[in-house]
C-alpha cells in the first residue's frame, strides 16, 4: 500500500502545458494535486488538504489557504498607494480552498470560490514564506571582537557631508546596521552641534533624564570620596519596559586622564554561547528577568520596571534583536522557578565571561569634535576610571526613527 501512495503522488504532478487544473474533477483531486512548470524544473507546486505546497528556487514552502487569500495584492484587496489592506481578514472563510490553479514563469495564480483571481509572484512568495525567513536575517549584521571591527578599518562619517549629503548619512547608517556603532568627526564640541548631529538620524527620545544630558565632573583634585572609578559593560535602561533603542555620547572636554569608553559586541558574545552550550542560549532567550530603578530625592522620585529575557531573539529564526545586560539594575529574580535559577545563573555566567573577554573589549578615546552612536539593544558599553574635569554630552534616540531613516535610504533594517 505504501508503494501504491508513493506512486499516486509521483503520479500527480503535470506539466504547466496542460494549463489550468480544477480541484472538483473527483474527491481524491480535491485533496491533493501536483502541478511543475515544464520549462522551469525548480517550480513546482501542490495543492495539499490543508495548505499549498511550493518548491521554487530549491525551497519547499507551505502557504496556508487562509493566509494566501488574506495576503491578495489585487486593487480591490490591497492599496498599493498607502500600502494597506482593504480586504477584511474576518470575511474570509477559514475552510476556503482555491477552486482553480496555474503557474507561469514568474507567477502563481489561483481562482478563489467566488471567482476572484489573485496573482502572487513566485519572488515575493519565496522572501515572504516562514521557510524563507527562517533561513534569512531581518537586520544583516557583521559579528564582532576588538580585531575583526579594528581590522575593519570602519571609517567615520565627516560632519560637514554627514549634515548635507544623504549618501553619507546612508554610509554612516549602514555601519551602524552591521556593527551596532558609529561615529561623526569633526562636529563641534557644543551641546546644540551634538543635538543636530543627532537629529540627523533620527527624533530624540525625551526620558525622565530629559531630552539632551549635560555632565560635568571635576576630579581634578583627587578627590576619592565620589571618584569616577571604572563602570562595568552594560546596556543602558534596562529597566525601561522598551529600552532606548540608541545612545549617543560626545566628550566636549577632558582636562586630565583615563575615561576612555568600553564597547562590548553583546550579538558576537550571545552567539559564542548559541554555538558551544545551546541550552543556555535557550534560557537566557526565555527566561523574564526584572530590571528597576528606584529614585526617592526630594526633588525627583522615579520607579522603573522593565521585565524581559536578557536575550531577546525573533522566534522563527532564532535571531538576537535584543540584549538586556545590567548587573547594576538587576531586581530581584522573582521569576524563575527554583529548579531553574541555578541553571540560569550558569548560562548567565557563561555569557558574562564571554562579554568580559579581553579579546572583545574595543576600547576608544572620547574627545571633542567625535560624536559616537551606540546600538544600546545590541553593543554594551562601560568606561574606565578617569581624572581631572570631564565633560560628557548625549541623548538617548528613538530606535523606530533610526530605522525608518536607514529604510528610506534603502537599507534593510
Amino acid at each position: 500500500m505504501a508503494l501504491i501512495r508513493l506512486l499516486a503522488r509521483l503520479s500527480g504532478y503535470v506539466h504547466l502545458k496542460q494549463g489550468l487544473e480544477c480541484l472538483g474533477a473527483s474527491s481524491q483531486s480535491k485533496r491533493l494535486q501536483q502541478h511543475t512548470a515544464a520549462h522551469s524544473s525548480s517550480c513546482s507546486y501542490q495543492l495539499q488538504p490543508d495548505c499549498l505546497e511550493l518548491s521554487y528556487g530549491g525551497l519547499i514552502m507551505h502557504f496556508d489557504y487562509v493566509w494566501l487569500r488574506d495576503h491578495c495584492r489585487s486593487t480591490s484587496c490591497y492599496n498599493s498607494k498607502t500600502n494597506q489592506r482593504n480586504l477584511d481578514t474576518a470575511s474570509i472563510d477559514l475552510n476556503i480552498r482555491p477552486s482553480k490553479s496555474r503557474v507561469d514563469e514568474n507567477n502563481l495564480f489561483l481562482t478563489w470560490p467566488d471567482g476572484h483571481i489573485t496573482r502572487y509572484n513566485l519572488t515575493w512568495l519565496a522572501q515572504n514564506s516562514y521557510e524563507g525567513q527562517k533561513r534569512s536575517a531581518v537586520q544583516p549584521r557583521i559579528l564582532w571582537s576588538a580585531d575583526i571591527y579594528s581590522s575593519a578599518k570602519v571609517p567615520s562619517a565627516s560632519w560637514d557631508k554627514f549634515m548635507s549629503c544623504d549618501e553619507e548619512l546612508k554610509n554612516f547608517l549602514n555601519n551602524f546596521l552591521l556593527y551596532g556603532i558609529a561615529f561623526v568627526e569633526g562636529v563641534p564640541p557644543t551641546l546644540e552641534a551634538t543635538e543636530t548631529a543627532t537629529q540627523r538620524v533620527s527624533l530624540i527620545r525625551e526620558t525622565m533624564y530629559g531630552r539632551m544630558w549635560n555632565f560635568t565632573s571635576d576630579f581634578s583634585r583627587g578627590d576619592t570620596a565620589y571618584t569616577k572609578l571604572a563602570l562595568d559593560r552594560h546596556t543602558d535602561t534596562s529597566y525601561f519596559q522598551e529600552p532606548c533603542g540608541i545612545q549617543v555620547f560626545h566628550c566636549l572636554r577632558h582636562e586630565g586622564t583615563g575615561g576612555r569608553t568600553l564597547l562590548v559586541d553583546g550579538f558576537h558574545a550571545a552567539d559564542a554561547v548559541l554555538q558551544r552550550t545551546p541550552e543556555n542560549f535557550e534560557l537566557l532567550s526565555h527566561v523574564p528577568i526584572k530590571h528597576e530603578y528606584v529614585e526617592n530625592l526630594s526633588e525627583h522620585r522615579n520607579h522603573m520596571i522593565g521585565i524581559g529575557p536578557v536575550l531577546n531573539v525573533y522566534p522563527w529564526n532564532n535571531e538576537v534583536y535584543m540584549i538586556r545586560y545590567n548587573n547594576y539594575d538587576r531586581s530581584v529574580i522573582n521569576t524563575v522557578p527554583h529548579d531553574e535559577v541555578r541553571r540560569w545563573y550558569v548560562a548567565h555566567r557563561q555569557l558574562t565571561a564571554e562579554l568580559r573577554r579581553p579579546d572583545n573589549e574595543l576600547w576608544v578615546k572620547l574627545k571633542p569634535g567625535k560624536v559616537l552612536f551606540i546600538d544600546n539593544w545590541r553593543v554594551l558599553h562601560g568606561r574606565e576610571s578617569f581624572t581631572g574635569l570631564r565633560q560628557l554630552c548625549g541623548c538617548y534616540l528613538t530606535r523606530d526613527d533610526v530605522l525608518n531613516t536607514a529604510r528610506s535610504l534603502g537599507l534593510q533594517a
